[in-house]
């Protein structure tokens, strides 16, 4: 599994940290998204997979690689 993620696209919401702190962070500056860890282990999968979804921006791409 690899994570993308679009900064433009990021609102700040901070749902991808809360579903999966061990792959995303927030700028403090501004709260932008901040991967990581771009290839999470697979016991990884299910938390990055709920951040995908819970974001409200769209702004995580999970793609299997």
């Amino acid at each position: 599994m690899r994570v993308e993620i679009d900064e433009d696209k990021c609102c700040g919401a901070g749902s991808c940290v809360l579903s999966a702190p061990d792959v995303f962070d927030q700028r403090d500056s501004d709260g932008v998204v901040v991967l990581l860890m771009e290839r999470p282990g697979e016991e990884l999968r299910e938390a990055v997979e709920e951040a995908a979804e819970r974001c409200p921006a769209a702004a995580i791409t999970v793609l299997e690689q």
